[in-house]
């Protein structure tokens, strides 16, 4: 039998941007965090909002959120599943000055109740519903506010183990996820102007587009790297006896490699920002 991947149809995309909290633990240990470059790149770039608020749309369980928490600076996250919203409380706790705040909601429905200086969306962009995302990033905005949107793509670096493990996907009669550590498509797939999501940005109304890529290698240990897989949705989508087979099949492979793998992020960020000269969009009540 052939286990395939949901795809991204509009219809299945709520009920599947759940599917992490299914096991938010596993994912907050899992997935590894966002370069500080990148970080301070955001901040440069929202620096004539930096007084302003920031709001972060799909916090999960705030893989980006404590990087981005300023000192007196609020900072509203918004995230769907209640779950994912348990971590990141847990995480926000150690933050002084009780200046972050919490609220689980969708962010198609979330209804902001102030203007921001800054919002951005690590790893989760693509859940939200593209009809209504970027009127909604924009009326949540200040004039001249920014937008940040990132998220990180992931290569193994031995060929050789890429092979092996993509060939037990195929004894196991599973298709590999999209967007994952075996994926053979070119990621990101188009950059600068020719990307989807700078041609979207710009089209709603968002100017001083802006595209950048980091590197970084990280090793990872066996039991390391099968948390990552199973951190995908797509994995997490399979029959749990299957998925589980294959892990088991993958970890013994891994571990005749050496025990160990190193991972390849790319890790992309697009940038704009609202007009400084616009009306700001009437907040929705």
């Amino acid at each position: 039998m052939s286990f395939g991947i949901p795809g991204n149809d509009p219809a299945s995309v709520p009920s599947r941007r759940h599917i992490f909290g299914d096991d938010a633990e596993q994912y907050d240990t899992a997935r590894p965090g966002y370069p500080h470059q990148l970080v301070d790149d955001v901040l440069d770039f929202s620096a004539p909002a930096a007084s302003e608020p920031t709001l972060e749309v799909g916090a999960g369980t705030g893989k980006a959120t404590l990087a981005f928490a300023r000192p007196g600076v609020p900072m509203t996250c918004v995230e769907p599943d209640v779950r994912m919203a348990q971590v990141l409380r847990r995480r926000c706790a150690r933050l002084p000055g009780g200046k972050v705040s919490i609220e689980v909601a969708d962010f198609e429905t979330w209804r902001p109740s102030r203007r921001y200086g800054l919002l951005y969306c690590a790893q989760a962009w693509h859940w939200v519903d593209p009809a209504v995302r970027w009127a909604k990033a924009r009326a949540a905005l200040a004039p001249g506010g920014a937008i940040a949107l990132f998220w990180n793509h992931w290569f193994l670096q031995c060929g050789k183990l890429t092979d092996r493990l993509t060939a037990a996907h195929t004894r196991h009669g599973i298709e590999i996820p999209p967007d994952t550590l075996l994926d053979p498509r070119l990621r990101p797939a188009r950059r600068g102007p020719e990307a989807r999501q700078w041609r979207e940005m710009t089209a709603s109304g968002f100017v001083d587009p802006d595209h950048r890529l980091y590197a970084s290698v990280h090793e990872r240990s066996t039991s390391a790297l099968i948390g990552l897989f199973a951190s995908y949705g797509g994995y997490r989508a399979l029959p749990s006896e299957p998925r589980e087979q294959l892990f088991d099949d993958m970890t013994h492979l891994v571990d005749e490699h050496g025990g160990h793998a190193h991972v390849k992020v790319i890790t992309s960020l697009f940038l704009g920002r609202t007009r400084v000269d616009a009306a700001p969009a009437a907040l929705q009540s």
